[in-house]
């Protein structure tokens, strides 16, 4: 009987034991049974707590401790170099990892170059207070200068990078310009001064002749070797100013940058300028009026790191939840606040689109992998807005699309991550530009596929005005290749506007250059002139009217659609002899003559002509008379006729491939 009632016993102690650890008793904290109880939490809140720390030490930071900058150069100065430097001396990065850490496309690394603007906060211990600095590593090409004025809409300031060796140069001139517009506090660095062929004085007082910036207040460093860089950022702390707003008032952000990512749907960067931004919060866009919950806020350090608010003053990245899948919906420029404080607010200026200046065509080397490569262009797209497509199709080379970018090397980059990243085959047509045609019923209508360039006729009777798109061109170089230059400006149809000494041996020279021949190379052409000492910056000037036509190759006199460009007339010859002579290597010969020829509108400027294969008709006759002979000839000569009024010529896609070859 002892033996049954031992179980019951059992049992209720059991019951108490769980009865304790529901108690209020152990809520309160009780001993023992509590501690036992919590040992796994701990477990789970460790992963976090450096989080944790980070978010302490940026709360406890106050605006007026705030920096926001970034780094401008012309290319290949050593922006990317100096922006690692900087995250190994504030602790963001360990020292000794990965170059330019913040390129983070294949291309970037392969190539030497920054693409995308990117960006990084840091914190950063001075007179014994935390800072919190928030850098933008920008574009030095000048393709990317969208990138570069966005990046200034974040920022209170920047640091001015000159290569020693180098001296000033000419998107060095056009950022200090576009940073001077827009009120940025500038902090002059010379880099590079560790190269033998460095020249700091001489690179100090063409900033000062120039940009009239005090040599007195720049550093001198070596990013690579990290010689006197812990002196940059004293001089951000104390020349750049804090920025301003208040994280109490209504909220009020900018969207500066987006990406977008297959799980989380469109990321986008924002400067917040007033109020603050968490987890849970409903926000709504002034531009398209959508209304979003904020699914997660945070700051990239370097990559993304969540936080629990982002307050006035910061830059950090958002993305909603449920996320927004349309990228179409993220407009650069855009201002975001709280729901129900849309009157309160006041929306900030936003940027201006970059507009295409340089068009494409794009074809699948094999049509079967049409779609394949239209996934890839699409994918490409949703992180680079810049580009424009439209379908089009080609007799030749079948269906495909004609693409907009903002400069040749835009387009060169976008066919290498199309290859490196998605494994794309591709044809490329060579660029063009945009052209206008005024009709004479004052219609005016911008053209950007040669195909649709108006035929002769049509030209005759009811266009009043051709014109095509001018850029002023700002070029640096030594005194020694002033006449070389000048001579392939000219050469390129170029118009003369300045011509300046900013030192005793260094001259800015400004042209007004036709876009088409801008594209067509000229910046390689430049630096074969004066053996890469030049440099070359260019902005929109405006259209000018132009003796433009539409140059075709026409194949047994059939136009080839796929091969079709509008060029100024004075080019029409040159091009066209080029064009045939070239098509000619790539086209099979045929039983029948094939005849190549370059149609500069109803004018013939180049003719190649590819002999048929031939029988030797006179083979079997060996002591026969001349008239015999001459009547077999004559009777083939028939017959090629016949087989040439009948005969279609089908030319390969290798053919293509090979002509459109760069």
């Amino acid at each position: 009987m002892q033996a049954c009632f031992r179980p019951a016993h059992s049992l209720r102690s059991g019951w108490r034991l769980l009865s304790a650890f529901a108690s209020p008793a152990h809520v309160l904290g009780k001993p023992t049974l509590a501690r036992s109880f919590n040992t796994a939490a701990p477990r789970f809140s460790q992963a976090p707590r450096v989080l944790g720390d980070l978010e302490k030490r940026i709360a406890a930071i106050p605006i007026e401790r705030f920096r926001n900058f970034c780094i401008v150069a012309h290319v290949d100065h050593g922006k990317s170099t100096l922006s690692d430097r900087l995250l190994e001396l504030t602790g963001t990065i360990q020292p000794g990892g990965n170059k330019q850490i913040l390129d983070k496309l294949d291309v970037e690394r392969e190539r030497g170059i920054t693409v995308k603007a990117q960006t990084c906060s840091m914190i950063y211990k001075y007179k014994g207070e935390d800072y919190l600095l928030h850098l933008v590593d920008t574009p030095g090409h000048v393709d990317f200068r969208a990138e570069v004025s966005r990046s200034y809409a974040s920022c209170g300031g920047a640091l001015l990078l000159v290569d020693a060796s180098q001296g000033v140069q000419a998107q060095t001139v056009a950022n200090f310009y576009l940073a001077f517009s827009q009120g940025l506090h500038l902090v002059p660095v010379i880099n590079k001064v560790d190269l033998p062929s460095a020249d700091a004085p001489r690179a100090l007082e063409q900033m000062k002749n120039t940009f009239e910036l005090d040599p007195e207040k720049a550093v001198l460093v070596s990013a690579k070797t990290g010689l006197n860089v812990e002196a940059v950022l004293p001089k951000v702390i104390e020349h750049i100013p804090a920025p301003t707003g208040d994280h109490n008032a209504p909220l009020r952000l900018l969207l500066v940058d987006s990406w977008y990512d297959n799980y989380k749907g469109v990321i986008l960067l924002v400067r917040v300028f007033q109020g603050q931004v968490r987890a849970g919060d409903h926000v709504s866009s002034f531009a398209t009026g959508l209304k979003y919950i904020v699914g997660e806020v945070g700051i990239m350090y370097p990559d993304q790191t969540p936080q629990k608010v982002l307050r006035a003053g910061q830059v950090g990245y958002i993305f909603f939840n449920p996320g927004m899948k349309r990228s179409k919906e993220a407009k650069v420029g855009d201002t975001y606040t709280t729901v129900g404080s849309e009157k309160l607010v006041e929306p900030l200026p936003g940027f201006e689109e970059p507009k295409s200046m340089v068009f494409v065509a794009a074809f699948p080397v094999d049509q079967s992998g049409y779609e394949h490569l239209e996934d890839s262009i699409n994918q490409i797209v949703l992180n680079d807005r810049s580009v424009t497509i439209q379908k089009e199709s080609s007799e030749a080379l079948g269906a495909g699309w004609r693409l907009g970018f903002l400069g040749t090397l835009h387009c060169s980059v976008f066919e290498d991550r199309l290859r490196q990243e998605h494994g794309a085959s591709i044809i490329i047509t060579p660029p063009s530009v945009p052209f206008k045609v005024i009709w004479r019923d004052g219609r005016e209508q911008t053209i950007t596929n040669p195909n649709d360039f108006p035929d002769a006729d049509v030209l005759h009777q009811h266009v009043a005005e051709l014109q095509e798109p001018y850029v002023g061109a700002t070029i640096t170089l030594p005194e020694e290749y002033i006449g070389k230059v000048i001579e392939l400006c000219e050469a390129n149809r170029g118009v003369q506007k300045e011509l300046t000494y900013f030192t005793a041996s260094q001259i800015i020279l400004k042209y007004d250059l036709p876009l088409a021949h801008l594209v067509d190379d000229f910046f390689g052409k430049l630096k074969g002139a004066t053996r890469g000492y030049a440099s070359l910056d260019y902005e929109e000037a405006a259209w000018q009217r132009s003796a433009i036509v539409k140059l075709q190759l026409l194949v047994n006199k059939l136009p080839v659609d796929a091969v079709a460009r509008v060029v100024h007339t004075s080019q029409a010859e040159r091009i066209g002899r080029a064009w045939v002579a070239k098509f000619k290597e790539h086209v099979d010969r045929q039983m029948f003559e094939v005849v190549i020829q370059a149609a500069a509108g109803r004018r013939i400027v180049a003719r190649e002509t590819i002999k048929p294969f031939r029988k030797d008709v006179l083979q079997k006759l060996h002591a026969s008379d001349v008239s015999r002979r001459r009547k077999l000839l004559e009777k083939q000569k028939e017959g090629r006729k016949k087989l040439r009024a009948v005969g279609n010529i089908a030319i390969d896609q290798k053919a293509f491939q090979g002509f459109l070859a760069k």
